[in-house]
C-alpha cells in the first residue's frame, strides 16, 4: 500500500505533493464524537480535523447536542443519556472512535460527565480520546475552605468545595474508564502537550498517549489567506493612515484574555500604533438588563485612562477625556481611545483575515489551567509575529515551535508594550511548522489504527516517523 500519492493523484485530488493520503477503498472508517456548537473552541478544531483526516479516514462526525447533554432538568438529562446512548449505536459499527473531550460537552455535572463518557468508551471497539483539557488530583485548599467558615461566608464555602469534588471525580474517573477499557480494546489517548503526556502515563495508567500541537490550517489554506487579505474587507480599518502598526488580540471578552493589558500597552506606544480586538462577549454571558457587560466596560475605561493598573491612583493620572464608557464628540481624538478598535465577533474567513492583516498577534491571557489555544496554533500557520504572556500553556506549546513566540510576564503591560515597539526577535518563517497538519494526521493515523497499517503510512515519510517515535517517548 503506498501511504503517498503519486503526482498524478495529487493533481487530480488538488492535495499538495507529499500529502499523506491513504487511498479510499483501503481507508478505515472513524467516528469523531464532538461538538459543532460554535461557542465550544473544539468544534472549529474538529471541522478542521474532519477536513484533512479525510485524506486518510473515511469520517464521520457525531455532533453532541449541547441543549439537551448540558440541561439540568431530569427530562433534559434523560434526553441527553438517549442522545448518547443512541451515538453509541452507531458508533458500534465503525473501525475506530476519536472522542473530542472537553469535560463539559458531555454534561453539566461529574456524574452525567462520567456515566456517558463511560458508555461512549465502551460502545467503541478502537477508541481513541483527544484530551482538551487534563484534569489533575486537585489538593484540598484547606487553609480558604476555613478562611470561609470562620467567615461564615456559606456561599464561599460551597464553591470550594463543590469544585474540589468536580475536579477530583474527572481526573480519577475518566483515567479509569480507560484503564479498564485499555485491557479489553485498543486505547489511544492524544494531549497536545508533554506535561499533559506524562501526567496521562504516569498518573493516568495508559499505555499509549501520543501528544501534538492544535493544527487547523493546510499549507497551501494559510498561503492563501496570507496571500489575498486587504484593509478594505474590513470598513472599520479603511480609514487608518497606510503606516499604522496593527496589534491583534483575539477571543470572546472575559477577564482571563487579559485585553486590558494590551489596552494599557497601547499608552505607551506611537500613536501609529493600533489596537484590534476581535471578539465580543460570549452569548452565554449576554447580562440581562444591563446597559454594558462589565468586562467591556472595564476595556472602554482602560482606554480612556492612563497606563495604570486600576485602583492605582499614580501620581499625574490623566483624567477621562470623557465619561469612561461611553463615546463623546471628542472620543476619537483622544491619544488612545482613538486607536482602539472593536472589530465583532466573525465567521471563520474573517476571523483568518483578520489575523493574517495584523503586523503583531498578541495572547495576553492569565493562567487558568488550559492545556492548548487554538488562536496561538493558527497564528503560528499564518507565520505570524507572536507575542505571547508566559502562561504554562502558551510554554508548552512553544516547545514545538521554538524561536518563534515572544514572551512577557502576565499583566506586564510596560513589557509588551516595549516588545510590540521593538524589532521582532526572531525572524519570519519561512518553511511550514516543523508540527503541523500532516505531522497531526499521523498521529491521528497512529492513534486510530492498527500498528501494522499505522506503520506502513509513516513509512512514507522519515520525518513524520520521526515525529512520532518522538511523541511516544
Amino acid at each position: 500500500m503506498s501511504a503517498w500519492d503519486s503526482p498524478t493523484e495529487t493533481e487530480a485530488s488538488g492535495r499538495p505533493a507529499g500529502s499523506l493520503a491513504v487511498p479510499a477503498p483501503l481507508r478505515h472508517r472513524l467516528a469523531i464524537v464532538s461538538t459543532s456548537n460554535k461557542l465550544c473552541g473544539i468544534a472549529a478544531y474538529t471541522q478542521a480535523l474532519e477536513g484533512y483526516l479525510g485524506d486518510i479516514f473515511d469520517v464521520r462526525v457525531f455532533d453532541l447536542d449541547q441543549y439537551l447533554l448540558r440541561g439540568r432538568h431530569k427530562r433534559v438529562r434523560t434526553l441527553g443519556d438517549r442522545h448518547i446512548k443512541a451515538i453509541c449505536r452507531e458508533i458500534a459499527g465503525f473501525d475506530a472512535v476519536n472522542i473530542q473531550l472537553e469535560y463539559g460537552t458531555l454534561g453539566a455535572t461529574p456524574r452525567d460527565i462520567c456515566r456517558r463518557f463511560a458508555w461512549l468508551a465502551a460502545a467503541a471497539p478502537r477508541v481513541s480520546v483527544t484530551f482538551h483539557t487534563l484534569k489533575r488530583p486537585p489538593l484540598f485548599p484547606l487553609g480558604d475552605f476555613i478562611g470561609a467558615l470562620v467567615t461564615l461566608r456559606w456561599r464561599t464555602v460551597g464553591d470550594i468545595y463543590g469544585e474540589f469534588a468536580r475536579s477530583r471525580a474527572l481526573s480519577l474517573q475518566i483515567p479509569r474508564r480507560l484503564r479498564q477499557a485499555q485491557r479489553r480494546k485498543p486505547v489511544c489517548a492524544i494531549v497536545h502537550n508533554r506535561r499533559d503526556r506524562s501526567d496521562l502515563q504516569h498518573l493516568g495508567g495508559l499505555h499509549s498517549v501520543l501528544d501534538h500541537p492544535l493544527a487547523f490550517l493546510p499549507e497551501s489554506r494559510a498561503q492563501t489567506v496570507q496571500a489575498s487579505v486587504t484593509r478594505q474587507r474590513f470598513p472599520l480599518l479603511e480609514a487608518l493612515p497606510r503606516d499604522a502598526v496593527l496589534t491583534g488580540v483575539f477571543g470572546f471578552i472575559n477577564d482571563y484574555k487579559g485585553f486590558s493589558t494590551a489596552v494599557r500597552a497601547l499608552h505607551h506606544l506611537s500613536p501609529r500604533h493600533h489596537l484590534l480586538i476581535f471578539g465580543g462577549t460570549h452569548p452565554n454571558e449576554i447580562p440581562a438588563r444591563q446597559p454594558i457587560h462589565s468586562h467591556v466596560q472595564s476595556l472602554l475605561h482602560e482606554a480612556y485612562l492612563s497606563g495604570w493598573p486600576p485602583g492605582d491612583e499614580g501620581e499625574g493620572r490623566r483624567k477621562p477625556a470623557t465619561k469612561p464608557g461611553g463615546l463623546g464628540e471628542d472620543a476619537t481624538s483622544h491619544p488612545v481611545a482613538g486607536r482602539v478598535h472593536f472589530m465583532g465577533v466573525l465567521d471563520d474567513d474573517d476571523f483568518l483575515a483578520g489575523m493574517a492583516l495584523c503586523d503583531v498577534v498578541v495572547f495576553p491571557y492569565m493562567e487558568v489551567g488550559q492545556s492548548s489555544s487554538g488562536p496561538i496554533a493558527i497564528a503560528v500557520e499564518l507565520g505570524k509575529r507572536i507575542i505571547a504572556s508566559r502562561t504554562h500553556a502558551f510554554l508548552d506549546f512553544a516547545a514545538y515551535h521554538p524561536l518563534t513566540i515572544e514572551f512577557f510576564d502576565i499583566g506586564n503591560h510596560l513589557e509588551l508594550a516595549k516588545r510590540i515597539a521593538a524589532r521582532r526577535q526572531y525572524p519570519a518563517r519561512r518553511e511550514p511548522p516543523l508540527f503541523n497538519v500532516e505531522t497531526n494526521k499521523a498521529v491521528y493515523l497512529a492513534a486510530n489504527s492498527a500498528p501494522a497499517a499505522a506503520e506502513a503510512i509513516r513509512r512514507g515519510r522519515p520525518r513524520l516517523q520521526r515525529t512520532i517515535v518522538g511523541a511516544q517517548r
